[in-house]
């Protein structure tokens, strides 16, 4: 094993201990017992750790051009943990259902499906660490308040209401199949300890901070103490670029021009419309354009993926072993959030998953539903996520890094690729995959300028509703989504605008020998690649004497 690969090992392990639950979705062992170390003590150290691996792997030369890409993913990874610690979202961060204390433990531990004695037992002890973990949070809030580093009043209460529902029940963490007496043993604990953990943590939310909370008017980072270095790092690492806040906004704001045009072109023929404006609220105002029912999402979900599954021989080369998995959003979590993928077990005991939103169905627009299939499964997340597993001569460190602007980038591109491999449906369908460009120019838009800018979160709602087909429910949890996890909007257009950069630069290059399967090949089989690491990649298999540019 050379010393590169061993230090992606020790990397991986960190990155495990930081988030055990991931550890287990993903079919790791040896951290099924855990729960995330949240301690500043903690953090620390962690912090450490990967600062030493950083240096380490800079350090070293005589390297292949694989084991140079191996290292720049480790020097990558270890600095976008560094500067998850320095951010101190621990102590704000109180609602999203995937960045919050206890929003991330139910969500990750209500995936958790032990099988076997030990596992069953390594669950119960994770169920007991609960009340440690949620005072260990509790404290963190605390300490980030005596610092002016304070939650946004409005989603501490909304956290307080998810927490009212867990505590009413069903609770998501009875739903794992334990034998004998197991069973009893988890029902002593969530109706004892655990219980009585979170009623605590809800009640520190609730009388400690939600009263000293930030205002509507200010729920940016730039509204704490050094929020703006703070967010310029985050946007570094989520974008895997030096692009900064300003650039991206104004990127934002280009794309929506853009899009306009677009609609106009599709939206009269479908509605002989003449403004973008007036294409989305057609698609708004009609009653038909709305779902029936729960079972009709998951039945256009399902036929969709179907149908990208029997066109993808002709466009890659490669398709993951497994197929993708369609379910509905579990109860607990869907009102707080959009769809979304779950990537498979390592070991083979739980496929890839798309999760589809059936909640308040004949409220919500349908006719995204087939770009939104595309991104999440096939051909966006789960053709990437899944063959990266699948690959073959890397550390699992490159399968698993969590790039978001190769991964979010990957899936956006898929949306625009789904239409030239002909999966919509119809134009209709097509305006859908419009929205959800819009979507993401907009993102660049509302995170920049939430958190750079200083917009209160009226002004935030008012560009998405103006800007995107989301409905009002939607764009709510939207803008709170960036207020809990800023930067990560950014990954997806940033990201995308990059692969198609570097696909022109090869096609100009390789001219009438270009093999836009082989591209997909390259791009899919390395593993997630920081946006700059993947440009050395094309540009090594297509060189080109001028590199494209960046329009952007």
């Amino acid at each position: 094993m050379t010393t590169v690969t061993r230090l992606a090992d020790e990397l991986l392990a960190l990155l495990h201990r930081e988030d055990p639950l991931a550890a287990t979705a993903l079919g790791v062992g040896g951290h099924d017992h855990e729960l995330p170390d949240l301690s500043e003590s903690g953090e620390r150290a962690r912090k450490a750790d990967a600062g030493h691996i950083a240096r380490r792997a800079s350090g070293l030369g005589g390297l292949g051009e694989q084991e140079s890409v191996t290292r720049a993913v480790v020097v990558q990874q270890a600095m976008a943990l560094v500067a998850r610690v320095d951010a101190r979202l621990v102590e704000h961060t109180v609602a999203f259902q995937l960045t919050s204390p206890a929003g991330a433990l139910l969500h990750g531990l209500a995936q958790v499906r032990p099988v076997g004695d030990d596992a069953e037992r390594a669950y119960l002890d994770r169920l007991a660490a609960i009340p440690a973990y949620l005072a260990v949070a509790a404290e963190r809030h605390r300490a980030g308040a005596a610092a002016g580093r304070l939650p946004v009043a409005y989603l501490g209460c909304a956290a307080v209401a998810s927490l009212d529902r867990y505590l009413a029940g069903p609770d998501p963490l009875r739903g794992p199949a334990l034998s004998g007496s197991r069973v009893a043993e988890r029902e002593r604990l969530l109706d004892g300890v655990v219980r009585e953990a979170f009623a605590r943590y809800r009640e520190v939310i609730d009388t400690e901070l939600v009263p000293c909370g930030r205002p509507e008017e200010q729920p940016g980072l730039c509204w704490l103490p050094d929020g703006g270095a703070v967010y310029e790092a985050l946007s570094r690492v989520h974008t895997t670029t030096e692009r900064g806040p300003e650039d991206l906004h104004r990127t934002g704001l280009e794309l929506i021009d853009e899009l306009a045009a677009e609609y106009v072109e599709i939206g009269s023929r479908v509605f002989g419309a003449t403004t973008a404006d007036e294409v989305r609220e057609r698609l708004r105002a009609d009653p038909a354009l709305r779902w029936e029912s729960p079972e009709e999402v998951l039945s256009t979900a399902r036929g969709t993926v179907e149908r990208a599954e029997q066109a993808a021989a002709g466009w890659f080369r490669r398709v993951p072993a497994g197929r993708c998995a369609v379910r509905p959003v579990p109860d607990n979590e869907a009102p707080n959030v959009s769809a979304y993928y779950n990537r498979p077990a390592l070991d083979g005991s739980r496929p890839g998953t798309y999760f589809a939103n059936t909640y308040r169905a004949e409220e919500r627009e349908k006719v995204t539903a087939e770009a939104v299939a595309f991104h999440e499964a096939v051909p966006g997340h789960h053709f990437q996520l899944a063959l990266a597993q699948e690959a073959e001569g890397l550390p699992m460190l490159r399968s698993l890094a969590d790039i978001n602007a190769y991964v979010e980038g990957w899936a956006l591109y898929a949306e625009r690729l789904a239409d030239e491999m002909g999966l919509y449906s119809g134009d209709l369908a097509r305006l859908g995959m419009l929205a959800e460009d819009s979507l993401r120019a907009a993102r660049l838009v509302v995170d920049t300028g939430l958190h750079a800018r200083g917009w209160t979160r009226r002004q935030a709602v008012d560009f998405m509703l103006s800007h995107t087909l989301l409905s009002e429910v939607d764009v709510h949890v939207e803008v709170d989504r960036y207020v809990e996890w800023p930067g990560q909007a950014l990954s997806y257009m940033v990201g995308r605008l990059e692969i198609q950069r570097l696909r022109a630069g090869a096609e100009r290059a390789l001219g009438t020998a270009f093999d836009l399967a082989a591209f997909h090949d390259l791009v899919l089989t390395g593993g997630p690649l920081p946006m700059t690491v993947l440009a050395e990649v094309v540009e090594n298999w297509a060189p080109w004497s001028t590199a494209v540019p960046n329009t952007r």
